[in-house]
């Protein structure tokens, strides 16, 4: 008689959705991209938070909270970088906050190809929200600014954004929908 009992029904029937739902337990910064979606495509991005930790988790905290939506790549340089990250728009702005400098960590990794970093004025500990990504390698700026990821995705996107080309959204995903796992 049990299973004619409504709160039974109710508690059975929520057992049942509640276990042919997916698990989604928390990823790490491992575990997770951000999938950038702009006027030219998407690109994605893969976190490297032995290299960062303080900027990765920083980078992450402003996805969630959609800071990034519509904002711009305020700067473009040819065979340098696209930057973007800037509320005002014009390489002056930030999230309110600035977070340590992680150049010195001996996990950096090298400015190639790809390679997306933090933005900062001279000043130390000037970073906040701004970013850029390498269009090729720029070894001078090794152990100046703290590289945090890399495009794994879209890298022709990159190449094709211009000057005022808007990040409609940047949104965490699972990195394996992107990288395939390989034998060892």
């Amino acid at each position: 008689m049990l299973y004619k009992n409504p709160i039974f029904l109710l508690f059975f029937l929520t057992l049942i959705v509640g276990c042919a739902l997916p698990f989604r337990g928390n990823l790490t910064p491992e575990e997770q991209v951000a999938v950038v979606t702009t006027d030219r495509g998407i690109f994605v991005i893969e976190f490297y938070p032995d290299a960062a930790p303080v900027a990765v988790d920083n980078f992450i905290k402003l996805i969630n909270q959609k800071f990034y939506d519509g904002l711009t790549f305020h700067r473009i340089v040819e065979d340098f970088v696209a930057q973007g990250g800037c509320p005002k728009g014009d390489g002056t702005g930030g999230p309110g906050w600035n977070i340590i400098d992680e150049y010195t960590n001996p996990n950096q990794r090298p400015h190639l190809r790809g390679t997306v970093a933090m933005a900062r004025t001279e000043a130390p500990n000037s970073s906040g929200s701004q970013f850029y990504i390498c269009f090729k390698p720029q070894p001078y700026l090794d152990g100046n600014y703290t590289t945090f990821g890399g495009v794994i995705q879209g890298m022709d996107v990159v190449d094709r954004l211009e000057l005022g080309d808007v990040m409609t959204k940047i949104r965490l995903e699972a990195k394996s929908k992107y990288v395939k796992a390989t034998a060892e």
